[in-house]
């Protein structure tokens, strides 16, 4: 089954774990998924192989920025009609505060959604949803048609 395939029996199904299964990086950083009250969450799991300054210790920034991308991207492919995925233009983080070695959550927010363009905001958090550890400002080009 292809990734555009896969992306709407996940949203038909409400689950989009198997996604995040089907794609070999995302499965190796150890992100999934879930929708709480209407929100769709991300998470991160912990896994001493992410980190990247053992002397804190904090998350490596390449594993987090991967984080906030891929939160944004499942964002669209879960509000989004279109069953394309969309294509990252550019992406800007916002490093806050060193992430810790525990599980992270990420909450994308559609911005701006136009006829070919979408802005996603991303924040990443641990325990304290009100203090963030990273936020990212992306645009992506969608794809109308398959």
């Amino acid at each position: 089954m292809n990734l555009v395939a896969l992306a709407a029996r996940c949203r038909a199904e409400h689950d989009y774990n198997p996604l995040c299964d089907a794609i070999p990086y995302v499965r190796f950083l150890g992100i999934s998924v879930s929708e709480e009250a209407g929100e769709f969450i991300s998470q991160l799991a912990f896994r001493p192989r992410n980190i990247g300054n053992p002397a804190l210790p904090a998350l490596h920034g390449g594993v987090v920025g991967a984080f906030l991308e891929t939160t944004a991207i499942l964002e669209l492919v879960w509000a989004q009609e279109t069953l394309m995925i969309p294509k990252i233009i550019n992406i800007t983080i916002d490093y806050l505060r060193p992430a810790g070695p525990v599980t992270t959550y990420a909450r994308g927010t559609i911005t701006k959604r136009g006829r070919r363009i979408a802005n996603v905001t991303v924040e990443a958090w641990q325990g304290d949803r009100s203090r963030p550890v990273a936020i990212a400002h992306c645009h992506f080009l969608l794809e109308l048609t398959p």
